[in-house]
């Protein structure tokens, strides 16, 4: 999309942080701001608070202090303001005995919406994550990856704005996991999306990303935000690229530094 001066930027993450009730600081205060059309990366190894923070962003889990916003609004205004926001999980979370239509048409049910007027957009999102032939099968008859597109066209079918993803090819294989990449790529080129992903491999940062944020551990925090700038579509040769591999070992420095500064600290 074309940006001008008061476009507003799709998150901004204002000193949030979390402290658990047992006083664990799980994530020192956060500023964060993801411009409209973003795709951003959250980037480290378990336990830096990539998936706490995705919460919060999301309003599943409140900041014990600070504030985020979304298009300059609360979350749980977001909807009055004429935005939506999906939650990928690392999970597909389908209901193994609803077909692949019944489980995407789900928040459409929820929402109240007729099932004569969800049909058109379940099958359109269908389409886009390449099941459309599938709609009445079963998630055990679909494979893992399969199961994952299932649950992205469930996060699409509601045609949000910003769609956030924790780690949703994380326990695929890599063949399977590399062309859901590519995929991803294009329904947000496509669907002129906003993306927060969560992972923790550093070669899924690079090929997916405009700008990949690295977080530590211990407690959890940003240490870094790099920028990716390579252009779209990003084609598989981007991944064996001397760009890609300078990228990768940037990253993986960075990584690096944080671990050992985590350790002198123990």
């Amino acid at each position: 999309m074309t940006r001008t001066p008061d476009t507003p930027n799709a998150i901004d993450v204002l000193s949030a942080e979390q402290v658990y009730p047992n006083g664990t600081r799980a994530l020192l205060p956060v500023n964060l701001a993801v411009r409209e059309g973003e795709f951003v990366t959250l980037l480290g190894p378990s336990g830096c608070g990539k998936s706490t923070l995705l919460k919060m962003i999301a309003g599943l889990l409140a900041p014990s202090d600070g504030r985020i916003l979304l298009w300059r609004k609360p979350v749980a205004e977001l909807k009055a303001a004429g935005r939506d926001l999906s939650f990928v999980f690392q999970e597909a979370t389908l209901m193994p005995w609803a077909s692949v239509e019944d489980n995407v048409r789900l928040p459409l049910d929820l929402a109240g919406v007729s099932r004569t007027d969800a049909a058109p957009r379940v099958a359109e999102v269908l389409a886009l994550v390449g099941l459309g032939k599938f709609a009445k099968q079963r998630p055990r008859e679909l494979s893992g990856g399969m199961q994952m597109r299932v649950s992205i066209a469930r996060g699409l079918v509601t045609q949000p704005n910003l769609l956030l993803m924790d780690e949703p090819f994380g326990a695929l294989d890599e063949i399977t996991r590399n062309r859901l990449d590519a995929d991803l790529l294009g329904l947000w080129q496509r669907q002129a999306l906003s993306v927060v992903f969560v992972t923790h491999s550093i070669f899924e940062a690079v090929y997916l990303s405009t700008r990949v944020v690295v977080m530590a551990a211990r407690p959890g925090r940003i240490i870094e935000e790099l920028t990716i700038d390579a252009p779209y579509p990003r084609s598989p040769g981007f991944r064996v690229s001397a760009e890609f591999a300078a990228y990768a070992q940037h990253l993986q420095d960075s990584l690096l530094r944080a671990s050992a500064d985590e350790e002198s600290t123990l």
